[in-house]
């Protein structure tokens, strides 16, 4: 079950109390305040683990809750202070406070850690108030509270290329061909009904990584379809591919339709470099026209059959260079040309 969403109650412990005490020896009747400090409460950590890739574990258990820290003794004694506790996040995950909505933080990459609930500090024994002119204080200070809040977690995928098209695209065909990924294929739209990853591997130990999102849909920014729970997964990527099916009724109609989707959803997403798959060539005879398309925004326009694997391993390599131009800060509006190494519909054919 793929869960990108989930809201957790985190409070950190409370400190230990300090303590009131005075040093008791057979030939020393007056020892003097020797109250130790509290311990201080423990405190909650989100930390990236690169072995998850949902956040299914938070639908299970919803609240966590560090330990006290233990309080002060005699003897000057501090009380010990209570073990942190961290809580484990697929990488890319956003944390916000649940009740203003404030962004917390984000856990990028495995290892990085964010602190949600900070622990209670530990209370002052009355040693610690002993001065020259009050030399038995029987003052001492009890443990803060740990801190206690809402925090809502939101995964974003990362991955370096995000396949956007409408149902049936033919999206989740092209993933499990470039790569080991098997989504779900069908043909019924809204096959897909969660975000899918795939590594592909090229030759020289060259990979890259590509997520397939569901169906994009008119309407989908204001949460028609599946698109805009989905939509938030395609925020990280490093550039888009908008599948069109030679089969539409109109090509030129369906991706204008997803580029105003993408447009309305984020402006930070629509300004993310693109290109343009025509996918099912095969439908097409050997001989029959491709339809006119008319895509300035684009880096180029591709032509391709997942089925029949016509030009899949010029994809490959063109996304690959795609990519390395995104990760050097090369302009979006940059187009590949043939003798760049890029791939144009001419080439396609």
């Amino acid at each position: 079950m793929f869960i990108d969403h989930a809201v957790v109650r985190v409070t950190g412990g409370t400190g230990g109390s300090g303590a009131s005490s005075f040093a008791r020896f057979k030939y020393k009747p007056k020892g003097g305040p020797d109250g130790g400090d509290g311990g201080n409460g423990g405190s909650i950590y989100v930390r990236g683990d690169a072995n998850l890739a949902t956040l299914l574990d938070y639908r299970y258990r919803t609240a966590w809750k560090a330990e006290r820290g233990e309080h002060g003794r005699g003897k000057t004694q501090t009380g010990a202070s209570s073990s942190d506790i961290y809580l484990p996040v697929p990488p890319g995950t956003l944390v916000r406070d649940a009740g203003s909505g404030d962004p917390l933080g984000e856990v990028l990459s495995a290892g990085d850690t964010l602190r949600v609930a900070r622990g209670g500090r530990g209370g002052r024994g009355n040693a610690r108030f002993a001065t020259s002119t009050h030399q038995a204080p029987r003052e001492w200070e009890p443990g803060e509270e740990g801190e206690d809040r809402q925090i809502e977690l939101v995964l974003k995928l990362i991955a370096d290329v995000g396949l956007v098209g409408e149902p049936n695209a033919g999206k989740s065909t092209l993933l499990s061909v470039i790569s080991a990924a098997r989504p779900k294929i069908a043909d019924y739209p809204f096959t897909t009904l969660e975000p899918n990853l795939g590594v592909v591997g090229l030759s020289g130990h060259r990979t890259f990584v590509v997520a397939d999102i569901p169906g994009i849909i008119e309407g989908a920014h204001q949460g028609k379809g599946l698109g805009l729970r989905f939509l938030q997964h395609v925020e990280r990527t490093r550039v888009l591919a908008f599948l069109v099916p030679l089969d539409s009724p109109d090509p030129q109609a369906s991706y204008e339709r997803l580029r105003q989707e993408v447009r309305q959803y984020s402006d930070t997403l629509a300004a993310k470099a693109h290109l343009v798959l025509l996918s099912k060539r095969d439908l097409l005879g050997p001989d029959d026209p491709l339809p006119p398309l008319d895509a300035p925004e684009a880096a180029g326009v591709l032509t391709i059959s997942s089925v029949a694997s016509t030009g899949l391993d010029e994809l490959k390599e063109y996304l690959w260079k795609f990519v390395e131009r995104a990760k050097a800060g090369a302009p979006a509006e940059d187009h590949f040309s043939p003798a760049a190494g890029g791939w144009d519909r001419e080439h396609a054919e």
